[in-house]
């Protein structure tokens, strides 16, 4: 392996759709007016708690898409030609659930989804950062998934398990050649249930039992590389709890003379976060440009009240960096506020809406697209590094991280010139 741009090294859960929910932090009025002008991404809408048909159920999601999808057209297409296709022929819940996404795969749009009930239900549980697992996070290297975090007395930490052990199979499933999200799809499950894997570390097979438990996820770490270096790592923006975590690291660290900002296998969430922690590092300048349906834009600009550091930043990127992560590190480059470091991010540029539905069934729908500050379209393009610097396979055995030694070395340079 050459690079990370070949594997994917990616959260243990990987969600990139959210809801807005505000946390103020102690902003004062003006920024919180400025915050809650944000009306796109991932609003919820009322709950809807009653049960319907199967059929009813997909009417009422026919007409959603034909109200709110971000494209008029929806794909070029005659949307009227789904509204009866499947009459009379829906009686059961799953039929409803296939139904309603092979209406959607008519969309193009790999970020829209229905969810049916244990979907939705696992989606809202990421809302809270909360998770039933073991607490591990995988990779997966020339066909191989590698565990390259074990969370300290996690259930997986409690059993024995180490970073760097190759997990062959979980409950006799052959997970060789697996991606992470497949293989993720089977570690992940209820609470209390055994999985059982079988895993190689060396030439050492090894069995282990593991009970799930709730696995409360941190989104945001914090520590000094140095007496003048910060380092801040943000894994998802998907936790409700980030922008307040976020908050408290950056004001541990704000004596610092520079500050890493650590966005890899950052695959986004709440769009909302993104503009708050956007805010805390400028003092003016677009943050982000939203298209919403028929080309109406909607421009989010730094207040400026929010700013509360303004020393030189540097921003680690991969492609595992989406969405929201993009965001941010968008509006801090392009107000040159911050160099970016690591290798090109992956590029998503639109913006889902959650939409609850009957029988507690639920739909991200992309409701807009998203452009840079400086009025680029990265969508399916990514964003380049300003340095690209690309990490081993032996930095994944070694526990060693090139990028990061690259950008420490990178921001003392900086400083000093600063001075």
């Amino acid at each position: 392996m050459n690079n990370i741009n070949k594997n994917k090294i990616i959260q243990f859960i990987l969600l990139v759709f959210g809801v807005i929910v505000l946390s103020y932090l102690g902003y004062n009025s003006a920024q919180i007016k400025n915050i809650e002008r944000i009306n796109t991404s991932s609003n919820i809408n009322n709950i809807v708690r009653k049960s319907i048909s199967p059929q009813e159920l997909y009417n009422e999601s026919w007409n959603l898409i034909k109200n709110n999808y971000y494209e008029k057209d929806l794909n070029h297409q005659d949307w009227y030609k789904w509204k009866n296709k499947y009459r009379h022929k829906l009686k059961t819940a799953e039929d409803a659930d296939i139904a309603i996404n092979t209406m959607i795969l008519g969309l193009n749009d790999p970020y829209s989804k229905f969810m049916n009930k244990e979907e939705f239900r696992e989606q809202n549980y990421a809302f809270n950062s909360k998770l039933y697992g073991i607490g591990i996070n995988i990779a997966s290297v020339s066909g191989k998934i590698y565990i390259v975090n074990v969370l300290k007395n996690a259930p997986a930490d409690n059993q024995g398990v180490r970073q760097g052990d190759i997990i062959l199979k979980v409950n006799d499933n052959d997970v060789a050649g697996q991606s992470v999200y497949q293989t993720a799809q089977l570690i992940r499950g209820d609470k209390d249930e055994v999985i059982d894997l079988l895993l190689l570390r060396g030439n050492e097979k090894l069995y282990k039992s593991i009970k799930r438990d709730e696995i409360k996820v941190k989104t945001v770490d914090y520590k000094k590389l140095s007496d003048d270096i910060g380092y801040i790592r943000v894994s998802s923006f998907i936790g409700l709890d980030t922008t307040k975590d976020f908050v408290v690291a950056l004001n541990k660290l704000n004596e610092t003379k520079g500050l890493i900002l650590d966005l890899r296998g950052n695959s986004g969430g709440l769009f909302q976060n993104a503009i708050v922690i956007a805010n805390l590092f400028l003092k003016k300048g677009t943050i982000v440009q939203v298209i919403a349906r028929q080309n109406k834009k909607n421009v989010y600009s730094a207040s400026g009240d929010g700013c509360i550091y303004d020393k030189p930043v540097v921003i680690l990127i991969d492609e595992n960096t989406a969405s929201a992560s993009e965001i941010l590190s968008s509006a801090l480059h392009d107000n040159k506020r911050a160099t970016l470091v690591g290798t090109k991010t992956f590029g998503k540029g639109l913006v889902q809406k959650v939409f609850y539905l009957p029988n507690q069934t639920g739909m991200n729908l992309t409701i807009a697209r998203y452009l840079t500050p400086e009025g680029k379209d990265i969508n399916q393009k990514g964003i380049e590094p300003d340095f690209n610097v690309t990490i081993a396979h032996s930095d994944l055995i070694n526990n060693t991280d090139a990028q990061l030694n690259y950008t420490q070395t990178y921001l003392e340079k900086e400083i000093e010139n600063e001075i």
